[in-house]
This record gives C-alpha cells, sequence and structure tokens, in this order.
C-alpha cells in the first residue's frame, strides 16, 4: 500500500469512527460486523473477499437508513476502495463520485468527511495517471481540512505533502504540454 493510500486508509476509518460516535446513529450490530468484516480483509489484502461484504453493507445500510445517508455513502466508498484496490478504476469512479454526491448534500461541501472522499478520488485518478483530475480535488481537500482544523494541523501538513508529490511527477510535465526530457 502506497504512502498516500495508507492516509486515506486511515482517513475513512476515523470518517467511520466519527459517524459512529454521533447520538443520532442507531446503526444495527450486523451492520457494524460487516463494516469491521471488511476492515479485517482489507488489511489483509484480500480484497476480493471483502467485496461481498462490502455489498451486503450497502444493501443493510439502505435498508437501515435509505440511499442519502452517510452510512450507504460509506459502503459505497468502501466498495470503491476494493475496486480502485483490484484495478476496477471505472467502476470505483462511480461510487466515490456517487458517495461524494451523497456527503455533499447531507454535510455541505465543506465538511472533513468530503475531503477524506476527495482524496479517495484522487487516489484513483494517481492509480490511472491521471494527474490532472487529482490535483484540484487534492487542493480542495486541503482547503476545506484547513479550514476545518487550522494551517498547523497534522493532517493540513500531510495533504500538504501530497501535494507537493503529485506536483513533482513526471507525468506533471505531459500534462502541461511540455515534453519529457
Amino acid at each position: 500500500m502506497t504512502h498516500l493510500a495508507t492516509i486515506v486508509s486511515a482517513l475513512v476509518l476515523f470518517a467511520f469512527t466519527y459517524i459512529q460516535s454521533q447520538p443520532a446513529s442507531a446503526q444495527s450490530a450486523e451492520l457494524l460486523a460487516v463494516y469491521k468484516q471488511i476492515q479485517s480483509l482489507s488489511k489483509q489484502g484480500k480484497y476480493a473477499q471483502a467485496i461481498p461484504f462490502a455489498k451486503t453493507f450497502i444493501v443493510l445500510a439502505k435498508a437501515e437508513f435509505g440511499e442519502s445517508h452517510q452510512y450507504y455513502a460509506l459502503g459505497l466508498n468502501n466498495l470503491a476502495g476494493l475496486y480502485r484496490d483490484q484495478g476496477r478504476y471505472l467502476e470505483a469512479e462511480l461510487l466515490y463520485k456517487r458517495s461524494l454526491e451523497i456527503r455533499e448534500e447531507a454535510l455541505g461541501p465543506d465538511h472533513p468527511s468530503v475531503a477524506t472522499l476527495l482524496n479517495n478520488l484522487l487516489l484513483l485518478y494517481n492509480a490511472q495517471g491521471r494527474y490532472g483530475d487529482a490535483e484540484p480535488l487534492l487542493k480542495r481537500s486541503l482547503a476545506i481540512f484547513e479550514k476545518d482544523l487550522g494551517p498547523e494541523h497534522p493532517d493540513v501538513a500531510v495533504s500538504l505533502n501530497n501535494l507537493a508529490f503529485l506536483l513533482t511527477r513526471p507525468a506533471k510535465l505531459i500534462l502541461a504540454g511540455k515534453p519529457r526530457s
């Protein structure tokens, strides 16, 4: 797993923990158990085995909370991440974008959970060499984190590091229309 992927995985876990701590949530024990199974299999690199659990999570979240709820968005995000890890980029992109739409509608465009999803989508674009698509997402997520956490927060420093990494990629020269030497 790359440095950037490790950071985003930690942010996703943080987002789920944050969602769990909200008093209005009444998730079922089954939903939580399925989520833990997805996390366990993912940590072991067993992405194909985790996919059925991710799909089950989506079904349970939809039945329990509906398609506009954060848990449903989390399920889409988790499945997208598994697809990304398997190189199933088109499927992953569609799920990431839908998850992002749900979170933006539910929480607003400047919520830290939105920034986390932007990071997930930019990881997908980075894996495909789509640095031009990744850069604005990273800049937007950085702005959200800076506003919410302050410019001195470690997560902001990580985002700045990721931006520097992205901007120094050799493919960036190709995207800018300059020949590679």
